[in-house]
């Protein structure tokens, strides 16, 4: 299949940050956020392994139309310039195209994320007429390993054909896609489907023990697989996306520093580089009961500051500790690892969803490809080990602790997870998987429930 029509050509290919609407103003000493994901509902078709809010039902008591208008008014008045809709899936609740259309008639850009089950013509035409301007289909796999991941059958086919109305249509057509052991060794045949779909953008993420994601370790990345991945997307990126124009945008988890941070960090060439977590500095979230957050992924009990029904987003924003803290934080929050680093003034432990959610508190992140190579260096891989488990309700998460041991034998095999670079390049994006059935339904099986360990319960 030749590359879509609408793909850039190579020559048009600069990346350039400050082109883009959350962009940040460098020159704001007292920055405030630019950007707002917004769940408006936790309704949702797909019963996904790795959904950190465990979507499925909507809330038990959710934002009303009018309480949502009163949301984009209060964010436009924060200085917001885009919103994400989220779910859930967004488009269950009846009034999505009301509010999007809101947040269009007041200034600020209006975007969606959808895992596409059901994103026929009729929703597409009111996204259109809403002046949504760019849709993101989730795809997290070739067809098998997402419908496993997805947990709905026929769900690859559901996204594959709203990417096609997508690409089709007026609107911006990206995806996004989750990085975990499932996944990892299929991601340069989902680059060729990016480029054969029309797909103008890739945001990639790494799976977090959060949610159901904490109850299927055994999918999760180990930190040392980090040294597997960032190679390949760099070898996907220069022979696969930046050729066809393309453009990667590697989420926030996914760092930091190292041989690969300017070749994969958006705008990398022109000097852009991790600067520490976005949460309340450039972000913030809001969930479909109203709850405000720095960022939408951080577990609510923790990092909730207030509500939109009661309190002034700005004000909470501002002042709330839950969300201030971590545009304030310095070293002296860091631990660890991350306190030690030569990067931490910059970086100051990276995503704190990641960290929090792993180790059960900020401030040290496994998940960091230089940390990785420091402990290689010594002849070392870090482990991630679960002590707890989830307790089983949205943005939940367990806690895991790391090891250091010795690097086996077969950990240095020129292999990802088994599958050689020669077999990954070779996989064609319309195979059902890399992974037989076996290997994939253990990569998905619930882990028995571990006695907690920590004394926290």
């Amino acid at each position: 299949m030749e590359p879509h029509p609408k793909t850039l050509s190579n020559t048009d290919f600069i990346e350039r940050p400050d082109t883009l609407i959350r962009h940040g103003r460098t020159d704001d000493h007292d920055p405030k956020p630019l950007y707002c994901v917004w769940e408006i509902t936790l309704k949702c078709y797909l019963g996904c392994r790795h959904c950190g809010s465990r979507a499925g039902a909507e809330r038990n008591v959710e934002l009303s139309t009018e309480e949502c208008l009163d949301v984009v008014r209060q964010l436009e008045d924060l200085g917001i310039r885009e919103v994400t809709l989220i779910g859930g899936e967004a488009y269950l609740r009846e009034d999505w195209d009301q509010i999007a259309a809101e947040i269009t008639r007041r200034g600020m850009a209006c975007t969606m994320t959808t895992g596409g089950r059901a994103l026929g013509e009729d929703r597409l035409l009111r996204a259109i007429d809403a002046g949504i301007t760019s849709i993101s289909v989730s795809i997290d796999g070739l067809s098998r390993t997402h419908e496993l991941q997805r947990g709905a059958p026929n769900s690859w086919e559901d996204a594959m054909k709203s990417c096609e109305r997508i690409a089709a249509s007026p609107i911006r057509l990206t995806t996004n896609t989750q990085v975990n052991r499932m996944s990892l060794p299929e991601i340069p045949a989902l680059a060729q489907m990016l480029v054969d779909t029309g797909s103008q953008a890739w945001q990639i993420q790494i799976t977090v023990p959060m949610g159901r994601g904490a109850d299927r370790p055994q999918m999760l990345l180990q930190p040392y697989d980090l040294l597997d991945f960032f190679p390949l997307l760099a070898w996907v990126k220069n022979e696969r996306l930046t050729p066809n124009g393309v453009r990667l945008f590697p989420g926030n988890n996914v760092g930091y520093f190292g041989p690969y941070e300017s070749m994969l960090r958006y705008g990398g060439q022109l000097g852009s580089h991790w600067s520490g977590c976005g949460a309340g500095k450039s972000c913030i979230g809001i969930e479909s009961d109203g709850k405000i957050k720095g960022c939408p992924s951080l577990p609510s009990d923790q990092y909730t500051g207030g509500y939109t029904n009661q309190d002034v987003i700005t004000d909470v924003v501002m002042e709330a500790p839950e969300v201030n803290h971590i545009r304030l934080r310095t070293n002296d929050d860091l631990w660890g690892f991350c306190k030690t680093c030569y990067y931490s003034d910059v970086c100051r432990a990276g995503c704190t969803w990641t960290s929090h959610c792993t180790l059960g508190r900020s401030g040290n992140n496994p998940y960091c490809i230089h940390r990785a190579l420091v402990y290689e260096e010594q002849g070392k891989h870090e482990h991630l080990i679960q002590l707890q488990s989830a307790p089983g309700q949205p943005f939940d998460h367990g806690v895991f602790t790391t090891e250091l041991r010795d690097i086996q034998d077969d950990e240095r095999e020129m292999t990802i997870l088994g599958h050689t670079l020669a077999d990954m390049a070779q996989l064609d994006w319309r195979a059902n998987s890399i992974w037989t059935e076996e290997e994939l339904r253990a990569f998905i099986k619930r882990a028995p429930r571990l006695y907690d360990i920590t004394g926290s319960n």
